[in-house]
């Protein structure tokens, strides 16, 4: 009430300091005031009582309350949004192109604020008022907006200034009927909404993400699990019959695999190992088999220590070991030798499986599911930053190689050189030199 009261009061004392004024002026003119005169300041006195009383009960109306801050023609508001500078400045900017009668936007992209002008209701629907009427023709039309953007630090901040465009000295004599308040609030709404829309989008593709990375991991573990179990099978057996004739080397043979199978248990939320445990399970895997193929079979390792570290997925070097000694070397009369390689060439790291077996040339039974499985599982973990190669190696057998990201930190340091001293394909072991799969390659599934 004090507010209103107030207003009412600022608003009659300036019109009637005016009307004094323009006493003495029309005195100096006509030589006294006079009835006419007289009857113009009391009609002047009505206009002004009716206009504050119009405001506050417009303002009312639209704020539901009234006091200072929104009985004031110059409204400020002040927004923080979690947006960067450049995504603030186009939503204020699109906030205001929303504005009812919004005209003349000037956006500074520079000075990071926008400026416009928004039309008032013309109450005479367009028609052009009396010329006798001089408050309609010495009327306000026209609103003005200053929006600034402030910088921040991952959010940035929102200052909105709207107030009648005419000076400010028209506020002593003139009320803008809230329509600064209108505007200020329907700006506040609409970067409201539009903060919470992209919220809600942002959470929408965050539920999103989280559902296909929930499928990846679900598709990787499927992948994981497709291990032939005919190698439990065989070694179980193996491992009873050698129980009645060779205790001793079953009881290694056990042991071998309880190291493997300890290896191979899948981890909960984790798809990847490392080339280190990777290495432990396969050595668990051939010591089982070269039990079983006895000289047969001869296993050469060469991996640096620091790639020990390299992450990839799990399972994926035993399936080119299960198919080097499965379509290489167990079909080849006096068996061979598997290499395990692996090397560091700038940001990326080869591990090739070679083995000096039977080649491409040879009969076999696979089915490709093996491999195929291993490109869907790098596709799933790296994308197409991971790639798989096959081809054959020299003089015999089959070089099966993985070109695998390194960390940055990883990277950064100068690579070791590695001198294979077995002979594996040439291409597979230059710099970035990733040779195509072979047409034959299907067959080492």
């Amino acid at each position: 009430m004090s507010s209103s009261l107030f207003l009412i009061l600022r608003i009659l004392f300036a019109w009637a300091v005016a009307v004094l004024l323009a006493a003495f002026v029309w005195g100096g003119v006509f030589g006294g005031p006079g009835g006419f005169f007289a009857l113009l300041a009391v009609g002047a006195m009505v206009m002004a009582l009716l206009g504050a009383v119009t405001h506050l009960r417009r303002v009312r109306l639209v704020a539901g309350r009234l006091d200072a801050a929104v009985l004031s023609n110059h409204q400020q508001r002040r927004i923080e949004v979690p947006l960067d500078t450049g995504a603030a400045f186009n939503l204020i900017a699109a906030a205001m192109r929303e504005l009812p009668r919004v005209e003349d936007i000037e956006p500074s992209p520079g000075s990071l604020q926008l400026r416009a002008r928004v039309r008032r209701i013309d109450p005479f629907g367009g028609n052009q008022p009396s010329r006798w009427n001089l408050l309609a023709r010495l009327a306000i039309t026209h609103d003005r907006i200053l929006a600034t953007v402030q910088p921040g630090d991952g959010t940035s901040g929102l200052t909105l200034l709207c107030e009648p465009d005419a000076p400010h000295w028209v506020d002593l004599f003139a009320l803008d009927e809230g329509t600064s308040y209108e505007n200020a609030e329907a700006l506040l709404r609409a970067v409201t909404r539009r903060v919470a829309e992209q919220r809600r989008d942002e959470q929408a593709a965050a539920e999103r993400s989280a559902t296909d990375n929930a499928l990846t991991v679900a598709r990787l573990n499927l992948l994981q699990a497709q291990v032939e179990p005919h190698f439990l099978y065989n070694t179980l057996a193996n491992a009873q019959v050698l129980a009645r004739t060779d205790p001793p080397r079953a009881e290694e043979m056990l042991g071998h695999l309880i190291q493997y199978l300890r290896r191979s248990l899948p981890r909960e939320h984790d798809a990847l190992s490392t080339l280190g445990e990777e290495l432990e399970r396969t050595r668990a895997y051939l010591e089982i088999l070269k039990i079983r193929m006895g000289a047969r079979l001869e296993l050469k390792i060469e991996v640096p220590e620091e790639l020990k570290s390299l992450q990839l997925p799990s399972m994926m070097l035993q399936t080119l070991v299960e198919n080097a000694i499965k379509h290489g070397l167990e079909p080849k009369p006096g068996g061979g030798t598997v290499w395990v390689l692996a090397r560091r060439f700038d940001d990326q790291a080869t591990v090739t499986v070679a083995d000096d077996g039977q080649g491409f040339g040879g009969a076999t039974s696979g089915t490709g599911i093996g491999l195929k499985n291993l490109r869907e599982r790098l596709q799933l973990t790296y994308g197409e930053r991971a790639s798989f190669s096959i081809v054959s190696n020299f003089p015999s057998g089959v070089a099966a190689t993985l070109n695998l990201p390194l960390p940055a930190a990883a990277w950064a340091a100068p690579a070791a050189p590695l001198v294979p001293s077995a002979p594996v394909a040439a291409a597979e072991h230059l710099p970035g030199a990733v040779p195509p799969p072979l047409p034959g390659a299907a067959r080492h599934g």
